[in-house]
Formats: structure tokens, sequence, C-alpha cells
């Protein structure tokens, strides 16, 4: 019902005029994504924002799987507060305020932790979590003015930009950060990457903060290194891919984070037969290479922060496909 409901949705806003506009798209790109590209001139009444999509998210139903969901919940819960958590399916079995956390002993804490595992039927190594709410450091609502320009200038030339929406929700969003390892700017960029794909790096000038330019390097890394090295992984073990099927774009992004040679290393482990939902699925939980925890959760944040998204749209878009059946009834019906 939703999925149907989301999709009326987006056709009353075309009918007011606030949907696709196609001569925007770049003629050698529009059979490959212009049906997925939307324009919301009116998303939060100061700016236009050109979003994919998010019809996969519930017709493949990854909107259902607990990883996501789970990453949901942190990225929308405050810091001070955390979820008690069993690492491999992301079960929450409690919430309190990190205060309250802290006040209990290493000791109390362990017994809790092996109560967890009696009830829920657990082996004694498998992991319980404390994690913390990180709705500090996820500013969606900041976040949205970049997403609308990421979109547009990998449109523009002729990269997926559904890349470029993933990659701004949860990388450093809304603000302009460098990590501990050295990436820097909207689309995280390592400096070595950066100047590999025209970004000038050095003591002087740091181009990676530049929105345009850092979208135009982070497309090109995309398009030119990690797609072909995801054909060449796929293909190296005979799975079959279309690229803008979701499980894709998301094998695509572990590259992006982790590296070829990570995700190639975590592939030989799991020995995959068939892509989809299940093959991702199997990334979650698996490790190869450097191919850790981190990397485990990079697609699982990504289909949660677009979640979101499609959330904070179908707020707004909600109103706004209300307004336009009762004033346009009998286009509705049509």
């Amino acid at each position: 019902m939703r999925y149907f409901l989301k999709s009326l949705c987006l056709l009353c806003v075309s009918c007011s005029s606030l949907a696709i506009e196609k001569d925007s798209i770049p003629e050698e790109s529009s059979s490959l994504w212009s049906h997925e590209l939307v324009e919301m001139r009116k998303l939060n009444d100061t700016i236009p924002l050109s979003i994919i999509d998010a019809s996969q998210l519930y017709s493949e139903r990854w909107d259902t799987l607990a990883h996501p969901q789970f990453w949901k919940q942190i990225m929308l819960l405050s810091p001070d507060s955390c979820v008690i958590n069993v690492a491999k399916n992301r079960e929450i079995v409690a919430k309190m305020s990190v205060k309250d956390w802290n006040k209990i002993s290493d000791e109390a804490k362990d017994v809790f932790r092996d109560s967890i595992r009696k009830i829920k039927g657990l082996e004694s190594s498998d992991k319980i979590f404390m994690t913390t709410g990180k709705n500090d450091f996820y500013q969606f609502e900041a976040v949205l003015p970049s997403v609308g320009k990421g979109v547009s200038v990998f449109n523009e030339i002729g990269v997926d930009p559904w890349y470029a929406q993933a990659i701004l929700m949860i990388e450093s969003p809304g603000k302009i950060a460098k990590s501990n390892v050295g990436a820097y700017g909207p689309f995280q960029l390592m400096p070595g990457v950066a100047r590999s794909h025209g970004l000038r790096v050095d003591k002087y000038v740091d181009e990676r903060k530049d929105f345009e330019k850092s979208a135009k390097g982070a497309a090109s890394l995309i398009s030119k290194v990690c797609i072909p090295e995801a054909r060449k992984i796929l293909d190296a073990h005979n799975v079959a891919f279309n690229e803008n099927d979701l499980w894709f774009r998301l094998f695509v992004l572990h590259i992006y984070h982790a590296g070829a040679g990570n995700v190639a290393a975590v592939m030989n482990v799991i020995k995959p037969e068939k892509g989809g939902v299940n093959l991702i699925q199997t990334m979650w939980t698996s490790r190869g290479g450097n191919f850790g925890n981190a990397s485990q959760n990079y697609s699982q944040l990504a289909l949660a922060a677009l979640l979101i998204l499609d959330e904070m749209i179908w707020e707004r878009c909600e109103d706004i496909a209300e307004d336009t059946v009762l004033d346009k009834s009998t286009t509705a019906k049509g």
C-alpha cells in the first residue's frame, strides 16, 4: 500500500509541475536513469531538490531488513541515548540513556550480556553491542541542498546520480569534515584519490572542499574505477547483474568505501552464485582482507539514510499530493 501511495504521490507532484524535467537530462544517460530522476521544486519551500526515486527500496523490500532499520533508529537517536543490540542481526533488546549505561559496572554489564545470550539462544561468542545515537552527525535537513546539487552534477556529466545521493547522505552530511584517516570534503575523498581524479590537493590548495570539484572527482572515481571493478569482480564469480539494480549500486558503494581489493577478498570468502538482496546481506556478516565492521556497515548506512530521506520527502509530498487531489479531482480520477 505504501508503494502504491508513494507512486500516486509522485504522480500528483508531476501534475502540479513539480516533477521530472527530462530536457535537463543528457541524452546519452536518459535511457539509464531518467525514469528515476525526480525534481521536487518546493520540498522545503526554499530550494529545488533533484532526487532519485526510492521505489526499489520498497518493491524489493529492503525497507523490511533489520540492519538498515537498526541504523535508521541510530541516525535519528540523540547521542545521549543508546541501544543494546545483538551484533549479528542488530536486534535491539534495550534502550537507555548513556548516563545510565555508564553507571553499570563492567561485571554487571557482562552479566547482562550473558543473560541476553541465554534468553535469545545465542552462542557465548555472539557479541552484544552498546550503540549510541548519532543524530548529531547525521544532519539530514542540512544536507538536503547538497543532495540536489550532487545529483545534478553527476547527472550532467553522465554518471548515475544515485551514487551522489547515497554518498552525500552518509559521508559528513551537512558539513565538510576531515576523517581520522585524511578523507575530506562532502564526498570524503582521500588526498591521493582526489589527485588521481583531477583535484588539486597540496599544502596551499585543497579542492576537496569545493563542492562541484569534489562531486566531479567522486563521479570520476565511481565511473572509472568503482563500477568497472564491480563488473570485474562479479564477472569473476559468474554473477549476472544489471547496473541499475539497487543491489549492484550498493555493491559499488562497498568498493567506493573499502576498495576493490577488499571487496574482492570478501567475495572470495562468500563465493556467491548470484547477486541480489541475499548477496548484500551476506556481505554484512562476512569478512575478508580488510573488509571488516566499518565496511559491512557502509551499505546498511546508505539504505537507512535513503529510507530517512524518502520519509522526509513523503511527509512533505503527502501534503502536496493531498492539496493537488483536492484541487484537481478530475485529473486524479483520470
